[in-house]
């Protein structure tokens, strides 16, 4: 219990964001698969916005809670390139496809099975779908993992926030909420509604999920599986 607390107490001296750790990566993947047109569900300031625009041609950003876009949509006020809707993923414009769509530490706000099936119907023929997502944790590997990366969260709090804070950050201030799918439902509700995406445990208490919806579907599709832990 010693450790935990002095842990914790680290961790609120140096506080950084896991989801921004992972928001080069996520615009790596968009870029990949030559996306041109982007929405990024739950954008909050616009970090990975950023990011995305330096390799799309619009964003557009979609985030319910007022404050965060409204600091989103005043950081991008000279950049017509860039949109952000104060709204929910069911804010977003039903007959407009994309041809990518992000969410970070989102998903687990959202009804799952009609949430991916949704995103699935986002996407443009060819269109990717990029997420980076939180799970209840449940079983060995689960906690092997939390283990290594509590050890190493204040590491990286100090590489990546060298300085004391007396509070966190404002980007991090969002509302959040406990995820109640494990890993394991996920896997299960993206073979039937996303064949062929591919998972991965990653982390700092996330995986990450990359589905290609094919260019163009002559007949039912076949899962093809998922790989990863």
């Amino acid at each position: 219990m010693a450790l935990l607390a002095h842990l914790d107490r680290c961790n609120q001296r140096h506080p950084w964001s896991h989801n921004d750790h992972y928001g080069p990566w996520i615009a790596d993947r968009v870029a990949a698969s030559g996306a041109r047109h982007v929405l990024d569900v739950g954008c909050g300031t616009g970090n990975l916005a950023a990011l995305l625009r330096r390799r799309a041609l619009t964003v557009t950003g979609l985030d319910p809670e007022p404050r965060m876009a409204r600091a989103a949509a005043e950081r991008f006020a000279d950049d017509p390139a860039v949109t952000v809707v104060e709204a929910g993923f069911d804010g977003q414009d039903p007959h407009r496809r994309f041809d990518a769509v992000t969410l970070v530490a989102v998903l687990h706000h959202l009804p799952l099975i009609s949430t991916l099936r949704e995103l699935r119907g986002c996407l443009a023929p060819g269109g990717r779908l990029v997420v980076v997502g939180c799970y209840r944790e449940a079983g060995r590997v689960d906690l092997l993992a939390s283990m290594l990366s509590m050890l190493l969260n204040p590491v990286m709090g100090l590489i990546k926030h060298p300085s004391r804070a007396s509070a966190p950050p404002f980007h991090m201030t969002a509302p959040t909420t406990a995820p109640q799918e494990t890993l394991g439902e996920i896997r299960a509700a993206a073979a039937q509604e996303l064949p062929g995406a591919r998972i991965r445990r990653r982390l700092f208490w996330r995986y990450s999920l990359v589905y290609d919806l094919p260019p163009a579907t002559t007949g039912p599709e076949q899962p093809q599986g998922l790989d990863g832990l």
